[in-house]
């Protein structure tokens, strides 16, 4: 028996990182997964490569490895229109829609009076509007259906802080946080739950990459795993912790979709080792 049995998700950010790490262990759990992810380098402004394709055709394999049902979605998150087709599929092939995670994101660096408005722009679209509108194709056919249901919206520590260079960022982070709130009041007397994760760094390629690396370490040429472990460490509480692994945020995330959370909604849980205590 899994905690989800017999549960579908529909999951965005879905082909690596943390939504990979999400779908597999719903699937674990006995649930069926709508997997959507762009799945192609179509963000201009994003300076490391998005998630493939293929990416994405694995871990339908792996979902369905795994003895449950996948419907595959390649789709941008910053259009409406392609997650309602997503979201309509998915309908077909299962019937419901249990629990949404909002999870696909992007990350790029700038100072405020440097930023140009692509960047701006794309960062809101994606981080912000994608939330909004992975909930808003999901959630009329969960409400309709009146059976209740889970909301799970990945924020960050930066919707609960604010960090240099990210003002885009952070203010998506921080937008992710006020809707969850919001839907967690609409949503109550429907019997749907909404909460939010914000992890500090996450082992993914969105802080795993050259540009992020060359802002931590500014004097070194080509700056590798060692060369910034001890910054990204000097962010976090607990000792030895440049980042957390996408897993650790996935733990969070079926909590927060679970029973056990039954009367958990509308919280902004960090997971984030202490980053939000640091006290310098």
């Amino acid at each position: 028996m899994g905690l989800f049995d017999d549960k579908v998700v529909f999951i965005t950010g879905a082909a690596r990182g943390q939504g990979r790490s999400h779908a597999l262990r719903f699937a674990r759990e006995g649930a069926d997964v709508i997997a959507v992810d762009i799945a192609r380098d179509a963000i201009e402004s994003v300076e490391y490569e998005l998630a493939t394709e293929s990416e994405l055709d694995a871990v339908i394999a792996e979902i369905e490895g795994l003895g449950r049902r996948a419907v595959r979605g390649m789709a941008d998150v910053r259009s409406l229109t392609a997650m309602q087709a997503v979201v309509d599929e998915g309908l077909s092939r299962f019937g419901k829609i249990d629990i949404v995670v909002a999870n696909a994101g992007i990350g790029t660096y700038s100072r405020v009076w440097e930023m140009s408005d692509q960047v701006w722009r794309d960062t809101i679209d994606t981080n912000l509007t994608g939330v909004w509108n992975a909930t808003r194709a999901a959630l009329p056919s969960m409400v309709e259906r009146g059976e209740g249901g889970a909301v799970v919206l990945t924020s960050s520590t930066a919707g609960l802080a604010g960090y240099q260079n990210t003002a885009h960022y952070t203010a998506a982070k921080h937008g992710v946080i006020g809707l969850t709130k919001v839907l967690a009041q609409e949503l109550g007397v429907h019997k749907i739950r909404a909460n939010a994760v914000c992890p500090t760094a996450v082992n993914t390629k969105l802080i795993v990459n050259d540009v992020t690396f060359s802002l931590f370490a500014p004097g070194v040429e080509k700056p590798g795993v060692e060369d910034v472990r001890e910054a990204f460490a000097a962010l976090n509480v607990l000792p030895d912790l440049p980042w957390i692994e996408p897993e650790d945020v996935t733990e969070a995330v079926i909590w927060l979709a679970s029973d056990a959370a039954r009367y958990v909604t509308g919280v902004a849980m960090p997971v984030d080792g202490g980053n939000l205590v640091k006290t310098w």
